[in-house]
């Protein structure tokens, strides 16, 4: 097959001399290996890169793009134009993307469906919207990015006067609605799901946090994602848990629910947290994560000239 890997500006499949592959020459070369024809294209958010893919002719696009331009929440803008293109590519589409990356809207389709989910609240310049009563802590975010971007540490707020200065904040860096999430204290725990028509929850993993200071939030905060040589990445290790059965079954269930209620396809992870009484809280999804070569916690993970799907 004649494969075409879109992938981000400053990303290219080929692998220069003496640096560790990226995701994106981590995808190319398991492609190549499997004697598939491999090219790059950058989405880089100019009108060349739209006119290139118009003109590109493929069997496949492995989409590998998170933003447009520098902006994460225009994801999905990609896929529509794929779609409008008529190109096949791999991951969720438009509509599945925009449901998952907007975390309010989100939560609401996983109560609809019996899935249970941190309460909530949405804030945006002085108005509230689907308010619970929530206590503190609460963990403060943007409403519409991910891989953790705009969760740092300081996202955890124990008083209002927390509360509002990280308010604050997020409306001046990100300029969109801020989600207030109940804090659910526990194991932070990520199951892949893998298919269309029937799709099944691989095994779980846990991001093991448990090398945080005393006083740290034991979240999977920016500073656990993408912080490279920091004691907050280095000491983060992927495990894989012992669950009870029945832990594990809701799980299962609901990280089933979740990919079916949002409208995603081929594969995605859902996060959890799980609390030491064992009660089951999804967080979250990730479509287009980073694929952490190795085997941090992904949908996907690229490992010994394979792409696996994490368990």
């Amino acid at each position: 097959m004649r494969i075409i890997v879109t992938h981000a500006a400053d990303e290219s499949i080929e692998v220069a001399k003496g640096r560790r592959k990226s995701d994106v020459q981590e995808v190319a070369a398991v492609l190549r290996k499997a004697e598939h024809e491999v090219l790059g294209l950058a989405v880089d958010g100019t009108p060349e890169c739209l006119r290139a893919l118009a003109q590109a002719q493929a069997d496949l696009v492995f989409n590998l793009v998170e933003s447009f331009g520098g902006d994460d929440t225009k994801e999905p803008h990609v896929a529509a134009y794929y779609d409008l293109l008529g190109l096949r590519y791999t991951g969720s589409g438009a509509r599945g993307l925009t449901l998952a990356m907007d975390k309010a809207l989100a939560k609401k389709v996983f109560s609809g469906h019996g899935v249970a989910t941190p309460r909530w609240a949405v804030v945006w310049r002085g108005r509230l919207d689907s308010a619970h009563d929530i206590e503190f802590p609460v963990i403060v975010k943007p409403a519409r990015e991910d891989g953790s971007i705009g969760i740092g540490f300081d996202a955890l707020a124990g008083n209002i006067k927390e509360l509002m200065e990280r308010i604050d904040q997020l409306h001046a860096e990100f300029d969109h609605p801020v989600l207030i999430e109940q804090y659910i204290d526990g194991r932070e725990i990520y199951m892949s799901v893998l298919g269309n028509h029937q799709p099944e929850a691989l095994p779980p993993v846990e991001l093991d946090l448990s090398h945080l200071p005393k006083g740290t939030p034991h979240i999977a905060s920016t500073e656990v994602k993408w912080a490279e040589g920091t004691r907050a990445y280095r000491g983060s290790k992927v495990l894989v848990p012992k669950l009870p059965d029945d832990v594990h079954e809701t799980m299962r269930r609901a990280a089933v629910t979740a990919f079916q209620s949002l409208g995603l396809r081929d594969y995605a992870r859902v996060d959890f947290r799980l609390t030491r009484d064992g009660k089951v809280y999804l967080i979250d999804t990730g479509m287009l994560s980073s694929y952490f070569p190795g085997g941090r916690a992904s949908a996907l993970n690229i490992q010994d000239g394979k792409i696996n799907f994490i368990y």
